[in-house]
């Protein structure tokens, strides 16, 4: 088991798939081993963000590891909690760099995390993918940082065109204020004219708030609202449908790919029936058609996960599937462990299915997934229904 170092609750350096616990200084192992760097979320509110992604992360390498490892070398997880705090995740990527030595930086829960990381990996010249959802991560572009979720932009954009498709133009917005709220708002606002979207209603609520009541009745009390969109993540988007449950609201509910879990789903009970999201295909990979490429794929991860965690796989061990197959798949490419090397392997990653979708990274593009890949899926009876 991971130990806590200090009263930080610091996850101490995993040799994941040898069995041991070395101190990130000492040890031979970290000698005949190559270090990936990790900070999540796995304690605090936003804990359901990063114990996901860690178990896949230790999953994987472990498989990795038990396999023969990477260009014939064991893979070694450095993984530390980050509270969710911007400022503890840059002291604590700094640490990965300066004493730990990590050969790449594979994490960032939230966007407000990655965003903070990103210049320490550009002005350090340290391969970072982020598992954070915002496309501010990688627009514009920067030479060291990825992503692997769809942008916010690309996941606004999937609710547009079934909004369209339900003959639905006029929608009243609810964002969180975080740093994922705050761009998934801009990019909402930036896109929907271009769908014939008009936003009737900006409402926000604070990240600790425990009660949306205050905006969803000025929300019902607006007579040109169709639709209601509401885009945050954790406790806020829960408390969000419970609340226009109570207000008995008639508007079509549309929520954000920062909760696609099965997790949402069983929390808001019956108040989440009918709610809409974007999402990934690996959530839902039972439902995913044979024919699809991505069905073997995100098969066997949900499998994998299961049997070990016994819980359902979710958006965020996804993200963290996908991380760890790009980095791997890029030292394979690449031949090497060389950081500009692995880098520019990233860049040029075509073709690759994940759990995601299929990556198609470039010079312009350090995300890679097409809009194609973006599922839209609906509670229906206590589960996930894909509906486009």
């Amino acid at each position: 088991m991971p130990k806590f170092i200090g009263g930080l609750k610091t996850i101490a350096s995993v040799v994941v798939g040898l069995g041991l616990i070395v101190s990130p200084q000492f040890g031979a192992a970290a000698e005949r081993s190559i270090r990936i760097g990790s900070f999540l979320t796995t304690s605090g509110p936003a804990a359901y963000l990063g114990e996901p992604a860690k178990k896949t992360m230790e999953a994987e390498i472990g498989r990795i590891n038990a396999g023969g490892g990477l260009l014939g070398r064991q893979l070694e997880l450095v993984l530390y909690d980050d509270g969710g705090a911007a400022d503890r995740a840059v002291g604590l990527a700094k640490r990965l760099l300066d004493n730990d030595n990590v050969d790449v930086l594979i994490g960032g829960s939230t966007t407000a995390t990655s965003m903070a990381v990103a210049p320490l990996a550009e002005k350090t010249g340290m391969p970072f993918i982020s598992f954070g959802g915002a496309g501010v991560i990688v627009n514009p572009v920067r030479k060291w940082v990825f992503k692997v979720p769809h942008s916010d932009r690309m996941a606004a954009e999937k609710v547009f065109v079934d909004l369209k498709r339900r003959g639905l133009t006029k929608v009243a917005l609810l964002s969180e204020d975080s740093g994922f709220g705050k761009a998934g708002r801009d990019q909402i606002l930036n896109a929907a004219p271009a769908y014939g979207i008009q936003i009737v209603a900006d409402e926000i609520y604070g990240a600790k708030d425990t009660d949306t009541t205050v905006q969803l009745t000025k929300i019902r009390g607006n007579p040109q609202a169709q639709a209601l969109l509401v885009w945050g993540f954790g406790s806020g988007a829960v408390i969000a449908v419970k609340n226009y449950r109570q207000l008995d609201m008639r508007l079509p509910m549309y929520q954000s790919h920062g909760v696609a879990s099965k997790e949402f789903v069983k929390v808001t009970g019956a108040a989440g029936e009918g709610v809409r999201i974007p999402a990934a295909a690996g959530i839902v990979a039972d439902k995913v058609p044979a024919e699809d490429r991505q069905k073997s794929v995100v098969m066997d991860y949900q499998h994998r996960y299961e049997t070990q965690y016994k819980e359902p796989v979710s958006a965020f061990g996804v993200n963290a599937f996908d991380g760890v197959l790009l980095y791997i798949e890029a030292v394979k490419r690449a031949g090497s462990f060389d950081k500009e090397k692995v880098r520019d392997a990233l860049e040029r990653t075509r073709d690759l299915v994940g759990a995601n979708g299929t990556f198609n990274m470039s010079e312009k593009d350090h995300n890679g997934l097409s809009f194609e890949s973006l599922r839209l899926l609906e509670i229906e009876k206590g589960d996930w229904k894909i509906v486009d």
